[in-house]
């Protein structure tokens, strides 16, 4: 069974989360704090944590910070704070969602399946690196991608950038975490530069760039690839 853990300190969300969570077959431990959340999480190993930031006794970020110390499992931010750079910090942090409150439970559970099953997704092996759509393959060994009978012709500055994405498909990936990656430091607030390279992405790759099905923009926070 699939272990949850639950770091919020609004006992009627809790309840919730908790009825809902083991009627669909869940494990689910609860904390209302960071630190009694820390503690949890070494002694009972959950698959999956769902946190709320704002918590009594410390920043969910911080909570976040704690546990990337040790372990990669998947972290969904539950919060009522809207600002997207509360919301990019969360995901800098190292948390892999991000949900706003109030949620409907059917979304907050079909993220939870995501998270689950990108961490049981089995990891590329050597020689083996093709991530294939319905439309287009990338070749990450060839350092190619085809579309039809055609290859795609990518500058390298596009193909890192769709390499970053399609190497953690599902994963929110951050614009300061991308622009760093692709361009330095020194650009990582240059988020119009990310604009015009994933809309060249989408014209070379998307049936209907204007309306993406692999290269999802995630408003103020980033782009995400779903294969």
């Amino acid at each position: 069974m699939t272990r949850v853990l639950v770091v919020e300190d609004d006992p009627q969300l809790v309840r919730a989360l908790v009825i809902n969570l083991q009627a669909r077959q869940y494990e689910v431990d609860a904390a209302p704090d960071g630190t009694t959340a820390l503690r949890l999480a070494a002694a009972r190993q959950p698959d999956v944590v769902l946190l709320d930031l704002g918590l009594p006794d410390m920043d969910g970020v911080d909570v976040i910070k704690g546990l990337r110390g040790w372990t990669g499992v998947p972290i969904l931010v539950l919060s009522a704070r809207q600002a997207s750079d509360e919301k990019v910090a969360a995901l800098d942090a190292g948390a892999d969602d991000y949900v706003t409150k109030p949620f409907s439970m059917d979304e907050l559970l079909a993220r939870l399946r995501a998270a689950v099953r990108r961490t049981e997704a089995v990891p590329l092996a050597p020689g083996a690196t093709v991530v294939e759509t319905a439309d287009f393959t990338i070749d990450l060994l060839a350092k190619k991608a085809v579309r039809g009978d055609h290859d795609v012709r990518l500058t390298p500055t596009e193909w890192h950038l769709l390499e970053i994405l399609v190497t953690s498909p599902g994963r929110l990936i951050t614009q300061k975490h991308l622009l760093r990656e692709v361009w330095g430091v020194s650009h990582s607030n240059k988020t119009n530069y990310l604009r015009v390279y994933m809309a060249q992405l989408r014209r070379k790759l998307e049936t209907d760039p204007a309306h993406p099905r692999y290269l999802i923009t995630e408003p103020g926070m980033g782009y995400r690839f779903e294969g």
